[in-house]
């Protein structure tokens, strides 16, 4: 048995540049790693959800070092070592100031490899709630048709499923994205998107309407993210806008999944639409306030002392 959350996704090794400069004149550099399914199942543990992660890493240093650091923070990890492909990897430096550049190496690699044999028999089928993106879905046919068959399956057991589009325009095109989208659409129970996400699969419009086609195309709850003006939900046809948390912003990679975790969290503490909003933007502002894909998920302490000392902005 699994309950809780349960999440399917590559995670791969991360390299970054610890001062700025690009690695062509700058050899100072960390490791770490990241991918947005164990993100969110680590950002929900933070805030005492049971959370399960799925995944597949290469037989390598890299492979080792994320299921054991993702166990450290409480996850229960299944992770498939894959013996001919290594750990996928992104490398992200800073040239100047305010930049970024993220490049990947993932193609063929061991997370866009997992297979059906590597989701563990009743894990997904006795989650309350099943989570993944379409990150998954882009990775390669064989990993789509991994976590589709895996999201039914939790959803035929009784499960609730969460999607995130999670749009990323270097892995397909922006055609082939709706139409999977649109396929997923069609049977989840909670959806998140980026306004721009969401309109890949449903059209250009208002935060409202993007949710409401959404939810007319099957989903039950419909959040749409939008960074730093907040979020607008709707749920069941109950519309909630959700203002976002003033913070000084360090880094935001890795805010979208912790808003995401952190709102599951809550779901499965059976929390209603306001405060699962509350505490996911409060969670997402925590998660900018540092370096890192996953370092900075907020614990509850953190979210509370948020709260309490940063007013969200008033409308």
């Amino acid at each position: 048995m699994s309950g809780g959350l349960v999440t399917v996704g590559e995670s791969l090794a991360l390299v970054y540049g610890s001062r700025i400069g690009g690695f062509d004149a700058v050899a100072d550099a960390g490791v770490s790693f990241g991918g947005a399914e164990s993100n969110v199942a680590i950002a929900a543990a933070r805030l005492g959800a049971h959370a399960t992660w799925i995944g597949r890493v290469g037989d390598d240093a890299f492979g080792r070092r994320i299921t054991r650091a993702i166990r450290g923070e409480g996850v229960a990890v299944h992770a498939t070592v894959d013996p001919d492909a290594p750990t996928a990897l992104m490398v992200k430096d800073r040239p100047s100031i305010g930049r970024t550049r993220v490049v990947y190496y993932r193609a063929g690699n061991a997370g866009s490899r997992i297979a059906p044999e590597d989701i563990p028999s009743g894990v997904v089928e006795g989650a309350e709630i099943f989570h993944f993106t379409g990150i998954a879905l882009a990775l390669s046919p064989q990993s789509a048709a991994t976590v589709l068959a895996a999201a039914r399956a939790a959803r035929a057991a009784g499960a609730i499923v969460s999607f995130d589009l999670n749009h990323r325009s270097k892995l397909w095109s922006t055609e082939a994205a709706g139409d999977a989208f649109r396929e997923v659409l069609a049977f989840a129970d909670i959806v998140f998107a980026g306004d721009d996400e969401a309109a890949l699969a449903v059209g250009p419009g208002t935060p409202r309407e993007l949710a409401e086609r959404i939810a007319a195309a099957g989903a039950r709850e419909v959040v749409i993210k939008l960074g730093a003006d907040g979020a607008f939900a709707l749920a069941d046809g109950v519309a909630h806008e959700q203002p976002p948390y003033r913070v000084e912003v360090a880094d935001t990679v890795g805010a979208g999944d912790a808003f995401v975790g952190a709102y599951l969290a809550e779901r499965l503490a059976g929390a209603d639409l306001a405060t699962r909003l509350d505490t996911a933007a409060a969670a997402g502002a925590c998660a900018c306030r540092g370096d890192g894909d996953w370092e900075m998920m907020p614990t509850r302490r953190d979210i509370a002392e948020l709260i309490a000392g940063g007013d969200p902005v008033s409308r």
